[in-house]
């Protein structure tokens, strides 16, 4: 990866400088043609001033200073000179053997537009040097009268060789540039890759059994450092399943071996008085079918709690008072049959949040307990407080729990010393579908006697 990273670096930043130096040497070469025909007119000028006089007469004396001038000129770089007079014909050039004097140049475009009173200025293709040329032809002036031209040339290659050279530089630049981006694109990625490095080690002790392996959620790059947050959480809801299971298991094992124990001691000693004792082996096989029911009672309670902490259900809208309406018009016989009046108090309609049925199963095993222990004659209510975090509220009128007993009621198959059946998961149930539900639940005593049960909700 860091290679293929340093590489990408590199290949991106070649195309960006290349997008960019391809139409910047276009420009450069536009620009130094501009420069060189602007200093060609201009040296144009001079010259035909200095040559007007030397037309008008066409005095040899004045021709031959004229001559050293442009000899002058070519020879501190400034292009070939050919002056001509009215007629197209060569007076004055910059040529060592002066062989072009007295040559027509009328036929040249841009002489002959340089004497119709026009500047004459571009490139063009010259088959007797045959070389690409640029060229200024400027009117030799005299008052109104054009007496002559200055046509000055200069080799494009030139233009050429200045560009390439200001190219050469540009092009060393982007070398270097390049150099650059890939040093930073070997950095960057060894940066990104050596996290990735430390993050792929950690899942390695995670995934081979070290439940403790975590990664550092402070360095690297924003994107890493989320990474890092999601896999220790990740790990630590792996970790806290895993424990649930195995206290699970363990409360599991636990719970089970009394009842199977009895279960075969009394199924034992039935087939030992099937024969003799006809009567005590039919006492013993009840007493075991007791048994087996109470074991098909814990095995269903633990079911229900191993379902309710792997919930994963995403959390919906629920109308809580509806829900308990309903609960409570079911268990209203029930309670009647008992003596005990059920109630329910308060607003019609609360929105609450939890995962599905969790309402129904959290409110029936809050009443299940308190009709448990709860007298005839005693009243137990369900008050909904409609507050910024609606409530569900169950007081009942029972023995109530010690503070020691308040701190271990949501343990599993803990039931505390109350002589009333059941298997002791009733609240852990309760707590684990309030936490998949994102509520909080607690208990609390009441005065003079009883508990009151609160789940409190997010309201939707």
């Amino acid at each position: 990866m860091r290679w293929r990273f340093m590489g990408m670096v590199m290949v991106i930043t070649a195309l960006v400088l290349i997008v960019q130096t391809v139409p910047l040497a276009q420009y450069l070469r536009t620009v130094e043609l501009d420069r060189l025909v602007t200093g060609l007119e201009r040296d144009a000028f001079v010259l035909a001033g200095r040559a007007e006089e030397a037309l008008e007469s066409l005095d040899p004396v004045d021709l031959a200073a004229v001559s050293e001038a442009a000899l002058e000129y070519r020879a501190s770089g400034g292009g070939r000179v050919v002056i001509v007079d009215a007629s197209g014909i060569a007076q004055v050039t910059s040529d060592d053997d002066q062989s072009a004097v007295g040559g027509d140049y009328s036929s040249r475009p841009e002489i002959a537009q340089a004497l119709s009173g026009t500047i004459s200025s571009g490139s063009r293709f010259s088959t007797t040097l045959d070389e690409q040329l640029v060229y200024v032809a400027v009117p030799v002036l005299s008052g109104e009268d054009i007496i002559g031209a200055v046509r000055l040339t200069y080799s494009e290659a030139v233009v050429d060789d200045e560009v390439g050279e200001r190219l050469r530089v540009i092009g060393l630049v982007a070398l270097l540039t390049l150099i650059m981006a890939g040093i930073a694109g070997i950095v960057f990625s060894g940066t990104v890759t050596r996290r990735l490095s430390v993050l792929t080690a950690t899942t390695e002790q995670l995934a081979g059994g070290d439940l403790s392996a975590r990664a550092d959620p402070k360095a690297g790059a924003p994107e890493l450092v989320r990474l890092a947050r999601s896999f220790n959480r990740m790990a630590d809801r792996l970790s806290g399943l895993i424990d649930e299971q195995r206290a699970f298991a363990a409360d599991a094992s636990h719970q089970l071996r009394t009842p199977l124990t009895a279960l075969r001691l009394k199924l034992e000693r039935a087939r030992d008085l099937i024969e003799s004792d006809p009567a005590g082996a039919a006492s013993r096989l009840a007493a075991a079918e007791l048994e087996a029911d109470r074991l098909v009672t814990i095995v269903e309670g633990l079911l229900a709690l191993g379902r309710a902490g792997a919930s994963v259900s995403p959390v919906v809208t629920v109308d809580l008072a509806a829900v308990a309406r309903e609960r409570v018009d079911q268990w209203e016989p029930l309670a009647a049959e008992s003596g005990i009046e059920l109630t329910l108090e308060g607003p019609s309609g609360v929105a609450v949040l939890a995962v599905p049925t969790g309402v129904e199963q959290m409110l029936d095993n809050i009443i299940d307990n308190a009709l448990a222990v709860s007298r005839e004659g005693d009243r137990i209510r369900v008050v909904i407080s409609a507050a910024d975090r609606p409530t569900l509220a169950v007081h009942d009128e029972g023995p109530g729990m010690s503070n020691d007993e308040l701190a271990r009621a949501f343990d599993r198959f803990w039931r505390g010393g109350t002589t009333t059946p059941g298997t002791g998961l009733g609240l852990a149930i309760v707590a684990e579908l309030a936490r998949a539900s994102g509520a909080e639940v607690s208990l609390t005593r009441r005065d003079p006697r009883g508990l009151t049960a609160t789940i409190t909700f997010d309201r939707a």
